[in-house]
């Protein structure tokens, strides 16, 4: 399978790194390649040049979004979530037409300084948006909920924990709760939350995250739903 991850952040990577060492061709997507390879700064999160990511994952390329887009067959949108509609225009409603995209990003607003508040939120949510602005996609919100480690390593927590997915189409949830019992999630952690409007919910549990990365010191931590019957 190709993959085409939108976003050079420390998402982006872990899931393109995920990808390419489960076997899949993965190319990462930026809005301008000469850009991002220019710079030898580490990002405001302290991350490495992805220049420098790159030449330690041979095996993924950076094309520009048009280019990634063209290149996979599955999306994957790990852009910040106050550029993710622009960054998928950018990619091209003709190179997205029919693709799964699964949304990672959320709608974090810096406008008000730290912590972050969110927009959209309550009556709409990002993963909406993108629904309603490219319907030729099959969006799936998951892994959204977590630290990226996590996302791609389960195990990092002890004990039961589970992973959501929100979708309107069935067969897209299917495909992406494969992909995600692949990444070492347990069939059973995974919970099928409904169409895509239930992607507000798991978007608002972001600043109750945000607080308990800030009182635990850490982000090795995810949330488990006692009693529930899960399988997606």
């Amino acid at each position: 399978m190709r993959y085409a991850v939108l976003g050079t952040g420390i998402v982006g990577r872990t899931i393109a790194g995920k990808l390419a060492a489960l076997g899949h061709e993965v190319a990462i997507g930026t809005r301008d390649v000469e850009v991002t390879l220019a710079r030898t700064e580490p990002d405001a999160y302290g991350n490495p040049p992805i220049a420098q990511w790159l030449a330690q994952h041979t095996q993924v390329r950076l094309l520009s979004f048009a280019d990634v887009a063209t290149f996979g067959e599955t999306v994957v949108n790990t852009t910040e979530g106050a550029a993710s509609l622009q960054a998928l225009e950018a990619a091209g409603r003709d190179n997205l037409a029919g693709k799964i995209l699964i949304d990672i990003a959320n709608p974090l607003d810096f406008s008000a300084g730290m912590p972050p508040s969110l927009n959209p939120v309550n009556t709409d949510s990002l993963g909406e948006q993108i629904q309603r602005t490219f319907p030729e996609l099959k969006v799936v919100k998951t892994l959204n909920t977590m630290n990226a480690a996590i996302m791609v390593e389960p195990s990092r927590v002890t004990g039961e924990h589970n992973v959501f997915v929100s979708g309107n189409d069935t067969g897209a949830k299917k495909f992406v709760s494969e992909l995600l019992t692949s990444f070492g999630w347990p069939e059973g952690s995974v919970i099928d939350l409904g169409d895509i409007t239930t992607a507000r919910g798991t978007e608002m549990l972001l600043p109750i995250w945000l607080r308990l990365w800030g009182a635990l010191g850490h982000a090795d931590f995810n949330f488990h739903i006692q009693g529930a019957r899960t399988g997606a």
